[in-house]
C-alpha cells in the first residue's frame, strides 16, 4: 500500500529580491573602493591621503546604493500598485471580459478552451486579482518590489564589499598598494562571483569570470587614469 507523503520543494527564485540587491551592493563595494584606492595610489598620494579617500567613498558609496535601490525599487512598487489598481478596477466594473481573457491566457498556455474557461473561473472565484495580477501582469510573491529590503541589503552588502580593499589598504605599505590591493580585490571578486552563483543556482566559472573581468578593467583604467594625473600633477 502506498503512503501519501507532504512533498515541499524550495526554488531558488523566492531570493531573486534579496540576492540580487546583496550581489549588486557586494560587487559595487568591492570594484569601486579598490578602484578609489589603486587609482589615487598610481596617482603618488601618501598612504594617509589614500586611506581617507577609501573610507569617503565606502561611506557616500553606500548611502548612494541604498538611496538609488530605494528610489528605483519604490519606483517599480508603485508601477505595480498603479496596475493593480487598475485591474481591480476593471475586475468590478467588467467581470466577464477579465474572465474572458484571463481563460485566453490559460488556452495560449497549452489548456483546451473548456478547461481554461473553468480553471479561470475557480481561480476568480478564490482570488480573482490575485490571478490576474499572477498571469496576467506577471506580479507574484518572490518578484513584488521590496525596496526597503533592497535600500537596506544593497547598503550592508556594500559596505561589507568596499571594506574588503580598504583593510587590505591598512596592511600594506602604500610602495605595493597597487599590485596587493588589485589583487586581493579580484580574489574578493572571485570568491563573490562565486557564492552568488551558487546561491541562485548558476554556473559557477562564468559568474566568476564575469565580476572578475569587469573588476579588473574597472582598476586599471582606474589606475591609468591616476598615474597620468598624478604625472600631470
Amino acid at each position: 500500500m502506498s503512503r501519501l507523503r507532504d512533498h515541499s520543494e524550495s526554488h531558488l527564485i523566492a531570493r531573486i529580491g534579496w540576492l540580487r540587491a546583496a550581489v549588486l551592493g557586494a560587487n559595487d563595494g568591492i570594484v569601486s573602493t579598490a578602484s578609489l584606492v589603486v587609482g589615487v595610489a598610481a596617482s603618488g598620494a601618501g598612504h594617509g591621503a589614500i586611506l581617507v579617500a577609501g573610507g569617503a567613498g565606502l561611506v557616500a558609496g553606500a548611502m548612494s546604493m541604498a538611496a538609488g535601490e530605494y528610489v528605483s525599487v519604490s519606483s517599480q512598487a508603485d508601477t505595480e500598485a498603479a496596475d493593480l489598481a487598475r485591474e481591480r478596477a476593471e475586475l468590478a466594473g467588467d467581470p466577464e471580459s477579465e474572465h474572458t481573457e484571463l481563460a485566453g491566457i490559460y488556452v495560449k498556455r497549452g489548456l483546451s478552451a473548456d478547461l481554461a474557461r473553468q480553471v479561470a473561473t475557480e481561480l476568480m472565484a478564490h482570488d480573482a486579482l490575485g490571478a490576474h495580477a499572477r498571469d496576467e501582469l506577471g506580479i507574484s510573491e518572490h518578484t513584488t518590489a521590496r525596496p526597503i529590503q533592497a535600500a537596506l541589503t544593497s547598503a550592508a552588502t556594500f559596505t561589507v564589499g568596499a571594506a574588503a580593499p580598504l583593510l587590505t589598504a591598512m596592511l600594506v605599505p602604500a610602495s605595493s598598494l597597487v599590485i596587493v590591493v588589485s589583487a586581493a580585490s579580484l580574489l574578493f571578486l572571485a570568491v563573490l562571483g562565486a557564492l552568488g552563483a551558487r546561491a541562485g543556482g548558476a554556473g559557477v566559472w562564468k559568474a566568476t569570470f564575469r565580476v572578475t573581468f569587469w573588476g579588473a578593467l574597472a582598476m586599471a583604467v582606474t589606475a591609468g587614469i591616476g598615474a597620468a594625473l598624478g604625472t600631470a600633477v
